[in-house]
């Protein structure tokens, strides 16, 4: 049951609750005060009686009784024992208050008939009851309306902190300031948590785009002086460290670019298999090419500087833009090598528009699994070492093509990155104009 509904079924059981208590006090207080109207009426009837009997020995006119034969019989033997009292009964002649007391040998009785009074409150408790519902019928509608304006309140702090979650963080509940709200100071918080991690992750942007920025100047002198640097085994090893790092750099660079939303797609149509042979290609590493198709699948190793000696113009056509797409399959085929084992594969579905990426290795870690890549981690040691940005990268131009990009295991084993790429957007035909209609 949701908030909303539970909050309605407390007022509504706590309204029910209020008349029903007010029904219960109402009726004994009314009911009492009717008995007691009706024993002090049957007592002064009564003590009439005695003085006009004492006084003429006979009770005609005086409302009294001896010896009646429905007195009750609590009440006769109270009066037998030379006491006098009051009872009320609700036998066959219906409700009345007897009033008794010692005659000489006599039981001298008067008896108010309460029909009507019993009646009233009978009725009294009817309009309390409508007066219960007509309240609750009134109430319930205001309690429904005031606790689905918490819920939607409530749904929307829910919904904000889940954009946030999600990255976007400018989302912003934004509430109105009440004093005493609680809902009010809990959306206020969210805003302040949401301002605060903001402008955090913003401190770490810029100091990543500032480092990387700053390094880059020295680096360039330090790549041309180790091309510089005489043949041998150690300057080998400096310009391959020179390399790594440049790398590392212009990543960092292409990060922080990503994060600060700087990028942007120049999408076209354009067929699929030649982009992935590029890709391929350019990370000099072997990987297998399979084209998926409704009667089969076609597939061909690709390295750098082969291309396959096929047409491959006439293939399926996506709606990307090449360069980035290029980018995020090399990402993802040096990860494969870097970390899993050969082969290592790259498979297009039937629907031309999936690009699954896939080792033999040990496969993806869980925490990369359920949090998705992160920067500078690489998982566990058996998936080899690198900075981890790779993947980072990957997801990030994915997000700006407007692709999916999916991370999982196969079930016999090795890491699968499935990119999906959009459809491409329907154009609206084009009218002929009309001078066309007059060529011929």
């Amino acid at each position: 049951m949701t908030l909303r509904w539970r909050i309605v079924a407390l007022v509504a059981a706590a309204t029910c609750a209020a008349a029903a208590a007010v029904g219960v006090l109402v009726h004994h207080a009314s009911r009492d005060r009717e008995l007691s109207q009706a024993r002090d009426g049957a007592r002064t009837t009564l003590d009439r009686a005695a003085v006009g009997y004492a006084r003429t020995g006979g009770v005609q006119g005086s409302g009294a009784v001896l010896d009646a034969p429905g007195l009750p019989g609590d009440l006769r033997r109270l009066v037998e024992k030379g006491h006098q009292g009051t009872e009320f009964t609700t036998g066959p002649g219906g409700p009345a208050m007897w009033a008794a007391r010692p005659a000489d040998d006599q039981v001298l009785s008067v008896r108010l008939d309460m029909s009507t009074a019993m009646r009233d409150i009978g009725a009294l408790d009817t309009n309390i009851i409508l007066a219960g519902l007509m309240t609750t019928a009134v109430v319930l509608p205001l309690g429904v309306l005031t606790a689905e304006r918490m819920s939607r309140r409530l749904r929307l702090a829910a919904a904000t902190a889940r954009r946030i979650a999600a990255g976007d963080l400018d989302a912003r509940i934004s509430p109105a300031t009440r004093p005493h709200d609680e809902i009010a100071e809990i959306s206020g918080a969210v805003d302040s948590m949401a301002a605060a991690l903001q402008e955090r992750l913003l401190d770490e942007q810029r100091f990543t785009a500032d480092v990387a920025h700053e390094l880059r100047t020295p680096l360039m002198g330090l790549v041309t002086a180790a091309e510089l640097l005489p043949p041998g085994e150690a300057a080998g090893y400096v310009r391959d460290r020179v390399r790594v790092l440049s790398t590392l750099v212009e990543d960092l660079l292409e990060i922080s670019r990503l994060d600060a939303g700087a990028e942007e797609a120049d999408l076209s149509p354009c067929p699929l298999a030649p982009v992935l042979e590029e890709a391929i290609a350019g990370t000099g590493l072997t990987a297998r090419l399979r084209t998926g198709a409704a009667g089969g699948t076609e597939g061909r190793d690709a390295m750098a500087g082969e291309a396959g000696g096929q047409d491959v113009a006439d293939g399926p056509k996506v709606w990307t833009d090449p360069r980035r797409l290029t980018r995020i399959v090399a990402n993802l085929v040096v990860n494969a090598h870097r970390h899993g084992r050969e082969p290592v594969e790259v498979t297009v579905a039937a629907d031309g528009r999936t690009v699954a990426v896939r080792d033999h290795g040990t496969g993806f870690p869980d925490d990369l699994l359920e949090k998705g890549p992160q920067r500078f981690r690489t998982g566990v040691r058996e998936r080899g070492r690198g900075h981890g940005l790779g993947l980072t990268i990957a997801v990030g131009q994915a997000q700006v093509i407007g692709a999916a990009l999916e991370f999982g295991n196969a079930p016999d084993g090795g890491a699968v990155a499935t990119l999906r790429l959009p459809e491409e957007p329907e154009r609206p035909e084009e009218p002929a104009r009309p001078d066309e209609h007059l060529r011929s």
